[in-house]
């Protein structure tokens, strides 16, 4: 599977712009799944449902299936969290699989840019970090896009991981 990363601060249109590259990516053909990192504690469950029920007892895994979808929550207790490696590993097989997060890590990434966020590039200081989607034109060693420019940064990113 190809991997390609989405980074920035927060406010900077990460989600956005990666629910953006899905629906264009997919679009053209390819099969696209996404893993999102979250810095903070997050419960896709909701108390008092059933599977919620069971992960409070203590079960490690909790499956969901219908005629619909499924989901699988596994619940850390005191295991460390697995990185980002080992959740792709957890993946189905596709085409390419977008990032949201994991700025740490050393895939090739795309860094989103609001300047009335106020904060400073990641890019002048990470080399992982490709091209640069920003609001206002910005003067880069890296190719620089328009945020909104989603076919143009697809493009980009089928390229850089040659699909």
């Amino acid at each position: 599977m190809k991997v390609y990363g989405v980074v920035g601060w927060k406010n900077t249109g990460k989600t956005g712009l990666v629910e953006r590259l899905v629906a264009e990516i997919t679009r053209r053909g390819y099969s696209v799944s996404t893993l999102k990192h979250a810095h903070h504690a997050f419960d896709v469950d909701q108390p008092g449902r059933d599977s919620h029920r069971h992960r409070v007892a203590g079960a490690q895994e909790v499956l969901l299936g219908s005629g619909k979808r499924w989901a699988l929550m596994h619940e850390l207790r005191d295991e460390v969290e697995p990185g980002m490696e080992a959740l792709l590993a957890r993946l189905s097989p596709v085409d390419l699989v977008l990032i949201e997060g994991y700025k740490s890590e050393g895939h090739a990434k795309i860094e989103t840019h609001r300047a009335e966020v106020g904060q400073g590039l990641i890019a002048t200081d990470d080399a992982t970090i490709r091209a640069v989607a920003s609001n206002v034109p910005l003067e880069m060693d890296c190719p620089v896009f328009d945020l909104d420019d989603t076919s143009g940064i697809a493009e980009f990113i089928l390229a850089e991981v040659g699909l």
